[in-house]
């Protein structure tokens, strides 16, 4: 069994394959300041509540945009589980060509995300994860990058004005009945989820009408890929475990090195 762990801004998403099927996974917050022992604790007591037994994952493999979680992390697995951890970076074997300025520049979470949806979906193909950034990634039917565009996440938006107005209240992110809002709650959320569904809806078009791929395939992952799309309008598919396939097979590409 592999334990793949994706490590985020916001959440840290570990999942356990048998195999090609996802067995258990989990979502937790991710914070900078756990020790080794407090994220090894952590990891034990979620196998102890689920039908997988810790003793039977063999390989574990990790992606992560924040460095400073690394050490303790690491440490977690090597001392829990007494594996030394594939970790996704530079002169990985992907099967995708970065075709940009500069490849070490690309976040490991968006690698895995277009490794899974190339290999899985195929070319050409858009992924739009909904995480603490927005992100719009794109490669082609030969397994190429085009191009990444990076807006601001939706949760953010949401904490920067309750952060920086003194009168909006905190809201819970989900699509108002309708834009015209009569109380403040609900011209927030119309504001910023009916915002960000247009400009998912605008970016998709434009990207379609420049490369000149009216039928460019669409993914979306991240928690609120649903509340953009609840209607399945706008998406050919919404993967919420999109990171976690294409961790499972960036270790199946690079497990003879090991």
């Amino acid at each position: 069994m592999i334990l793949a762990i994706d490590v985020g801004n916001t959440n840290i998403v570990l999942g356990v394959y048998d195999g090609e099927e996802l067995t258990a996974n989990w979502r937790i917050t991710t914070l900078n300041n756990r020790t080794a022992d407090e994220t090894g604790t952590l990891i034990r007591s979620l196998f102890s509540h689920s039908n997988v037994d810790i003793k039977d994952i063999e390989s574990v493999i990790i992606s992560s945009v924040v460095p400073n979680i690394m050490y303790s992390l690491t440490n977690a697995i090597r001392k829990q589980l007494h594996i030394e951890p594939m970790i996704v970076g530079a002169g990985m074997k992907t099967g995708i060509n970065l075709r940009m300025e500069n490849p070490k520049e690309m976040g490991a979470d968006r690698i895995v995300n277009l490794v899974a949806a190339y290999e899985i979906y195929g070319g050409p193909v858009v992924v739009v994860d909904y995480s603490t950034a927005t992100m719009f990634d794109v490669i082609s039917e030969n397994g190429e990058f085009i191009t990444a565009i990076t807006a601001p996440g939706v949760q953010v938006c949401a904490d920067a004005l309750y952060q920086r107005a003194a009168q909006l209240p905190k809201i819970e992110i989900k699509k108002p009945e309708s834009i015209i809002a009569k109380n403040t709650v609900n011209s927030i959320q119309a504001g910023i989820v009916i915002g960000h569904i247009g400009e998912t809806i605008y970016i998709l078009e434009k990207l379609k009408q420049e490369l000149q791929q009216p039928n460019l395939k669409v993914i979306a992952t991240g928690g609120l890929a649903r509340v953009i799309d609840e209607k399945g309008e706008i998406f050919d598919v919404i993967d919420p475990v999109l990171s976690l396939k294409g961790l499972r097979i960036l270790y199946e590409k690079n497990k003879h090195k090991k």
